[in-house]
């Protein structure tokens, strides 16, 4: 996805703040069932024409999460955040899949799919722009009537390639890929993962991030015209241990 398709989830509403400086992600378990989503997750549109995924909150094990479903399909949810990820660089999440997607390759433009990715938006020099990138965030905002983060660090489930490995997107530097899943061992079962993002994005980018700008979570199958099924649990930020 090319930055108006590869940089997945973004949104600009309500910033959400909290005192001691972590960013507050409107936890799924904190609706009912069939409800909407919680305050501050918003779709947000990756390109004109493309099916979206199919997000809703269902139970799975006496608790509320967010069941995503996609049909050829890709289509984030995100929600805004304003946070130095210093003061609390620990990411905290669970997820679940249903089926690996066969042959996807996350380093190949034409096959990067991922039943499951946590997507994290930045801010920084927007000058660096190419003129494709500024010609693809003037699109994604009149779609969205949102800016687009200036880079992307994204986790992952992948087929088949090794935890901790990072993974250029084949369209933008913008966009980085760390896998945080691997392979078939997990597939339908709840993985509780923790990574440490300021760490992350130092070896994914070579510099320092700017201020984190929002939490996306994206299940795509649109380059591989396939199908899968995820659930995510809830976001959270906590204090390097």
């Amino acid at each position: 996805m090319l930055i108006a398709a590869a940089l997945a989830a973004n949104a600009f509403a309500q910033t959400p703040e909290r005192a001691d400086s972590a960013p507050l992600v409107a936890p799924f378990s904190s609706a009912k069932p069939g409800a909407s989503l919680p305050p501050g997750w918003v779709p947000f549109i990756i390109a004109t024409g493309k099916r979206p995924t199919e997000y809703r909150l269902v139970e799975d094990q006496g608790q509320t999460v967010l069941q995503a479903k996609a049909e050829g399909a890709a289509g984030a949810l995100s929600s805004p955040v304003k946070f130095d990820v210093r003061a609390a660089p620990m990411i905290e999440w669970r997820w679940k899949v249903a089926n690996l997607i066969e042959g996807a390759d996350n380093s190949v433009s034409s096959k990067e799919d991922s039943p499951a990715r946590v997507v994290l938006g930045f801010d920084g020099d927007r000058s660096k722009f190419t003129v494709l990138e500024r010609a693809s965030a003037a699109v994604s905002k009149s779609n969205n009537n949102r800016e687009l983060p200036v880079s992307q660090l994204i986790y992952i489930w992948s087929n088949h390639v090794p935890v901790g490995t990072i993974i250029p997107n084949p369209r933008t530097k913008r966009v980085q890929m760390v896998v945080a899943s691997s392979g078939a061992a997990g597939v339908g079962k709840w993985q509780t993962l923790s990574r440490n993002v300021l760490e992350d994005f130092r070896r994914a980018f070579g510099e320092e991030p700017g201020t984190l700008t929002d939490v996306g979570v994206l299940t795509d199958t649109d380059n591989t015209q396939s199908s899968a099924e995820a659930w995510y649990g809830d976001i959270r930020f906590l204090p390097a241990r």
